[in-house]
């Protein structure tokens, strides 16, 4: 899909779980906090649909909905509410907004909405897996014979390795490439709504569920169901997602009725399940009924000759998104990306090669716009006579601004969940007297 999605809202946690959620559906996504942003966003760049939360600061939902309409009638425009109500559908509809979603919103009911207002969503590019390395090959064919049959497969690596995009190669090799392909982040999901996101919900079953809403295993019916960091699933579910695997079935929340889904499941993580068993943090019996078929990505240090040949790949790949005449690397910029040791993996060194073609203006990429960064090496923090709760504040503020906000950086650096860390900042945020931020971020 070329012509972008906008997604509008002030809060950048919902507002990147939406993103999130239309980029797996195969939408090219496009963001703004708040109305006048995003209006100013649809002049430059027309939008396919918009996805607006109604209630904002300074220009709403609504009026963002009457500019866009004034501007271009055509665009549908889908306002997403936390109140609910009839009176807010009766002004939508009266508005001319295409659908009116209710909080909270599930990936299934985004990739639906999508699908009805566009028709099926192209993927964001094929799920070609590009290596010349013979222990990539080895899995990449055993792959293939895995996507034959039915069997759910586990596929464990570091952060960064094509995890999810062999997930889709998996998908796209088997009998299933004309079915749905639903992916779904469960560490980016509230606990409280992983059930209703996985299972569906009835109508009442609890507070803001204003109707009946499918799952996503019932989405993908027909196809595959990608389950991205399975380890952040609650012990207490785990036990629900063992036996939809087994029986084939769902139970919605609120609901006795069992319902019937045909579904192949990759679960994928970047942590040791088995270790996750031992420390008693995953279901043993889980574990063996999702490790039928197990694959690991291998790290991108471990197959060096593969760094060039990507590197190509995605030069060619930004410099035709940027319309940029960048062409080649010097051979001192190749030589610093072949040294390098990739913790990030194939994810880092393709941000690396995109920050270079925007550096490099055209013409040759140099060694100097080769920008590496080890976000793992921090320096560390004088306690300073805090408590071990205000070092452990400072730590994770400290950790987010160096990494620009990453979250899922951040975890990786210090060692603990995304999940760990969007609690945190939600204490951080509600304590009735906000800390001051640690000396170093003050400066």
């Amino acid at each position: 899909m070329t012509t972008p999605v906008l997604v509008v809202d002030d809060e950048p946690m919902v507002r990147k779980s939406l993103a999130l959620a239309l980029e797996r559906a195969g939408a090219t996504v496009i963001t703004a906090a708040d109305g006048q942003e995003a209006l100013a966003k649809f002049r430059e760049h027309k939008s396919a649909v918009i996805f607006s939360d109604v209630k904002m600061p300074g220009m709403d939902g609504f009026a963002l909905l009457r500019s866009v309409k004034r501007l271009d009638p055509d665009t549908p425009v889908v306002l997403i509410t936390g109140f609910g109500g009839e009176d807010v559908a009766a002004r939508a509809e009266e508005a001319g907004a295409a659908r009116v979603l209710n909080k909270p919103i599930t990936t299934a009911e985004l990739q639906q909405v999508l699908v009805a207002l566009l028709g099926q969503p192209d993927e964001a590019e094929p799920a070609a897996i590009i290596t010349s390395n013979p222990q990539m090959e080895a899995m990449l064919s055993l792959a293939r014979r895995v996507a034959k049959t039915d069997a759910t497969v586990l596929v464990q690596g570091e952060t960064g390795t094509g995890k999810e995009v062999l997930a889709r190669f998996i998908h796209n090799e088997s009998a299933r490439h004309d079915g749905p392909f639903v992916a779904v982040n469960c560490a980016a999901l509230p606990e409280s709504l992983i059930e209703s996101e996985l299972f569906g919900h009835e109508r009442g079953s609890f507070t803001g569920a204003t109707g009946r809403r499918a799952g996503c295993f019932e989405t993908a019916s027909g196809g595959t169901l990608l389950l991205d960091e399975v380890t952040e699933i609650p012990l207490a579910l785990q036990a629900k997602l063992l036996r939809a695997l087994q029986e084939s079935e769902v139970v919605r929340v609120g609901s006795s009725t069992p319902v019937k889904v045909d579904v192949r499941v990759i679960a994928v993580t970047n942590r040791e399940l088995r270790g996750e068993v031992s420390a008693g943090r995953f279901r043993q019996d889980l574990f063996y009924r999702l490790n039928v078929l197990a694959l690991r990505p291998p790290a991108l240090r471990d197959r060096p000759g593969d760094i060039p040949i990507l590197s190509r790949h995605f030069l060619i790949k930004y410099a035709a998104a940027y319309a940029s005449t960048a062409s080649k690397f010097s051979a001192e910029a190749m030589e610093r990306l072949v040294a390098h040791r990739w913790p990030g993996n194939v994810r880092e060194l393709e941000n690396v090669v995109q920050r270079a073609v925007i550096l490099c203006g055209g013409g040759d990429i140099a060694a100097e716009h080769i920008v590496l960064e080890d976000a793992m090496t921090l320096e560390p923090i004088d306690t300073g006579g805090r408590t071990i709760m205000e070092l452990e504040r400072d730590v994770i503020l400290t950790t987010l601004a160096r990494l620009n906000g990453n979250r899922t950086h951040t975890a990786k650096a210090l060692g603990i969940t995304v999940r760990t860390i969007r609690n945190r900042l939600r204490k951080y945020r509600t304590a009735a007297a906000p800390p001051e931020p640690p000396a170093e971020m003050a400066s």
